[in-house]
């Protein structure tokens, strides 16, 4: 308790946000693309202890919410096939397909099982070997080493009867998207949890061609403000550069045993992104030489094209262009008990978070 409440300091969060106001004299727009760190600026007021000259938008960084329909879609056809153990992060249950949700699915007599870990659900596997065991694999670059290290695990122990559907995804080209899109975005605060495990060269191009700042935070308010400093700071003397601020986790050259686990069991392809459309090379597809713990290369099922929820402006508000109280679903019709959109499903979404901390 004591590590965490010296980032918690109350006059070193207003002493940093006195050095920031000083230092702010242009309009500028910072995207935090980590829902952790969306979660920590609403949790925390730190929207209050800005400049009127800095705003912050969130971005695509929670792993349920950017995970398209089509991929839940895919997952509920799953459900439906006889002898199919469905295992799943808890979150993801309650995202609505487009005509269903796993939490149905699994009320109408479907094996749904939410596992703490991948791990989990392989030894879900070992012990119902007359089944056939299906994890959802999702998340960024933080929790694909522990799908890699599970599917490595099940090939090294011959587990015949664990496979993966997965969703899994890379940031670097999702931000970059956004940018070529034409979002007003003047920085990012990048997450420190998957910069901890890539290292910080992913960001390079964003800098060096793109012209924008990059700065690695910690979760903590200090951390938060603090890296909104170096931001600043970077755009009012327009060097723009990657930087670290959570520099007590994330180092340069990140997690290299994690990084070649990757490298292992994943290659990059193009994949869906919630009101994203397909972003090439930003999925992380299971390698052919390890198809047979690969869902779509073991069963062949029918998904209908998915349609999104109606009314629900989540990819807009993934994509920073819009706000939850932009939409009129929110905390009317969409709220955390009966959610609308996958925004509202986990307590990384913006919808959700804004719920919590501000309604």
């Amino acid at each position: 308790m004591k590590y965490v409440d010296e980032y918690r300091k109350k006059d070193l969060i207003i002493s940093v946000s006195e050095k920031l106001k000083a230092v702010s004299k242009k309009e500028i727009v910072l995207m935090e693309v980590c829902g952790g760190h969306t979660m920590a600026i609403q949790r925390f007021g730190l929207h209050s202890l800005l400049p009127k000259t800095v705003r912050l938008i969130s971005g695509p960084g929670c792993p349920v919410c950017v995970s398209s329909q089509h991929f839940i879609d895919m997952a509920m056809a799953y459900s439906k096939i006889p002898g199919v153990i469905i295992t799943t992060y808890g979150d993801l249950i309650r995202v609505p397909g487009s005509t269903t949700s796993l939490e149905k699915e699994r009320a109408n007599g479907s094996d749904v099982r939410i596992v703490y870990s991948v791990l989990e659900s392989l030894e879900i596997a070992k012990n119902n070997p007359e089944k056939k065991v299906v994890f959802l694999g999702i998340g960024f670059e933080t929790t694909a080493p522990l799908t890699a290290a599970a599917i490595l695990q099940a090939k090294k122990e011959n587990i015949e009867n664990f496979f993966v559907l997965s969703a899994h995804k890379v940031m670097p080209p999702v931000m970059k998207a956004l940018v070529a899109e034409g979002v007003k975005i003047d920085g990012f605060i990048a997450p420190g949890h998957v910069t901890a495990i890539t290292g910080t060269a992913i960001y390079n191009e964003l800098a060096e061609v793109c012209g924008l700042g990059v700065v690695v935070s910690g979760f903590e308010p200090v951390d938060m403000m603090q890296a909104i400093l170096m931001l600043t700071e970077q755009i009012e003397s327009g060097t723009p550069k990657v930087e670290i601020q959570y520099q007590r986790v994330v180092h340069t050259e990140g997690n290299k045993i994690a990084q070649q686990m990757l490298e292992d069991v994943f290659e990059l392809r193009d994949d869906r992104w919630r009101g994203l459309g397909v972003i090439p090379k930003s999925g992380l597809g299971i390698r052919e030489e390890l198809s047979s713990f690969d869902a779509e290369k073991q069963f062949n099922v029918e998904v209908p094209d998915s349609t999104e929820p109606k009314g629900c402006i989540c990819g807009q508000i993934l994509r920073g262009l819009k706000t939850p109280v932009d939409c009129g679903l929110f905390g009317k019709k969409c709220t955390p008990t009966d959610p609308v959109g996958a925004c509202m499903v986990s307590g990384e979404g913006t919808c959700a978070t804004y719920y919590k901390y501000r309604v």
